[in-house]
């Protein structure tokens, strides 16, 4: 089916993302930072199952390490087809004027960064121009592109919203190259990065809940299952759409 690279595929959406996208018939590549365990353990299930997957460690707001991160997919499993950014961090939390200065800028360097230098090597290897036969991008946003994170993650939602506008800029530009580009805006979904938020903000989810019409918080394969969707030729027509999986706690 082709190639797909999943940045911060280690554990959370990310792992389930690919071990959905190997069971789709993808070859994965699980780009991971600093889990080298889980990122294997998430490798060695796709193996056991049948599928060819590998594991590559690379900071994606760094070029160099997502210049080599691309390359080794190039040489050990082909260029790719697809790309998930899903890596992403938190910010300092708390109110604007309480934030750490360095603490968001690191998260801007991950949640927004990130995207655009892992999009740059995955175009030079899709794009018409170049050389290659198309392929799909999905970005991961966040409902708070939407609400803001007032009170509590201002910063993160801001370096989501650049997501949002990266998506609709990215897909009307490489659309000639065959390239589509979509988004995913998850609302409270029970990955490791909320499970710790909640921990340290003990009244959140319940907060969240009362204003989710579906009145729960997602699960990472309702995630994952929107992804491999928008990857998929049967979205072949789809491009610069924003999906709010959100429980309808945010939508258009």
């Amino acid at each position: 089916m082709g190639v797909l690279v999943v940045t911060g595929g280690s554990r959370g959406i990310g792992a389930e993302t690919c071990r959905l996208g190997a069971q789709r018939g993808f070859a994965v590549c699980v780009n991971y930072a600093s889990s080298a365990d889980e990122a294997q353990g998430v490798v060695a299930e796709i193996e056991g199952a049948g599928g060819q997957a590998i594991a590559v460690q690379a900071d994606v707001s760094v070029p160099q390490d997502v210049k080599s991160l691309f390359e080794k997919v190039d040489v050990e499993l082909g260029p790719v087809t697809g790309l998930v950014n899903n890596a992403g961090v938190m910010g300092s939390g708390g109110t604007v004027d309480e934030l750490d200065a360095e603490r968001t800028r690191r998260m801007f360097e991950v949640n927004t960064l990130g995207p655009f230098l892992c999009s740059q090597a995955a175009i030079k290897r899709m794009a018409k121009r170049h050389g290659g036969r198309g392929g799909a991008i999905v970005n991961i946003s966040s409902a708070a592109a939407k609400h803001g994170g007032p009170g509590s993650y201002v910063d993160y939602a801001a370096s989501k919203a650049a997501v949002d506008t990266l998506t609709n800029g990215l897909a009307r530009e490489q659309a000639i190259e065959g390239i589509r580009v979509n988004c995913i805006r998850p609302g409270a979904i029970l990955t490791e990065i909320s499970k710790r938020w909640m921990t340290d903000h003990p009244d959140w989810i319940d907060s969240v809940i009362a204003r989710t019409p579906l009145g729960r918080p997602g699960e990472v394969r309702e995630i994952a299952t929107a992804a491999l969707w928008l990857l998929s030729d049967e979205a072949s027509y789809v491009t610069g759409a924003i999906l709010d999986v959100s429980g309808g706690w945010v939508t258009p």
